[in-house]
């Protein structure tokens, strides 16, 4: 029972937090190409997109690269720890929430910025109202953000390693278990993994409908 719960802690932090990052990132940069005209913004969002449908284990192969003992970052001795599966979950999170901001912001009445602006608003003022006005888009953006992230298994065996009370997370566990053909134990976890999502994706969907009533 520790384990179990110190796997659910772990998965729930490491996404959490991986979420937050790529939050932190996305959504600036997203703002910044939902407002932004210039000559190569189609290949940005082709980018954008592209990362938006980046396989997970491509994903934990970069991150591996560079955390490796003989990579570029080797000497950090991250591999294999809690922070190399953020790392590599931010690489999966940050163009889902980049995306979906991007589109979302890009979607509101363009005349509400001129309007903004009119009235003497500063940039920052008027990218923070911008953001209140699409704050749906955005909660489905952080929601799609941490489901990308919190089922993903192929980026945490490969750069965690599933290492026993260090590093191995609820979906690393399940695989680990239905290997070994435990599948009762394989059941409990997805049945944890699946009320981890649906209890942070209501919370998120709460707030979302909230929003539709101010």
């Amino acid at each position: 029972m520790d384990e179990l719960i110190q796997i659910t802690l772990l998965s729930l932090g490491v996404s959490g937090i991986a979420t937050a990052i790529s939050l932190l990132i996305g959504l600036p940069l997203g703002t910044v190409l939902a407002l932004s005209v210039f000559r190569s913004r189609g290949i940005v969002l082709s980018v954008v997109n592209t990362g938006m449908a980046l396989p997970p284990v491509v994903a934990g192969l970069a991150i591996a690269l560079l955390l490796w003992r003989s990579g570029p970052l080797g000497d950090l001795n991250l591999i294999y720890t809690p922070s190399a599966i953020i790392l590599a979950e931010v690489v999966i999170a940050t163009p889902v929430i980049l995306g979906l901001s991007a589109a979302g912001i890009g979607q509101l009445d363009p005349r509400l910025q001129v309007q903004l602006q009119g009235l003497g608003a500063s940039r920052m003022q008027t990218v923070f109202w911008l953001w209140r006005e699409a704050r749906l888009s955005l909660l489905a953006a952080l929601m799609a953000g941490f489901g990308s992230v919190i089922s993903e298994v192929g980026a945490a065996m490969m750069v965690g390693g599933n290492i026993s009370g260090q590093t191995r997370v609820l979906t690393t566990a399940m695989v680990l278990d239905v290997g070994r053909g435990n599948f009762g134990a394989a059941i409990q976890l997805a049945g944890i993994l699946l009320a981890l999502a649906f209890l942070v994706n209501g919370i998120l969907t709460w707030a979302q409908q909230s929003g539709k009533r101010h």
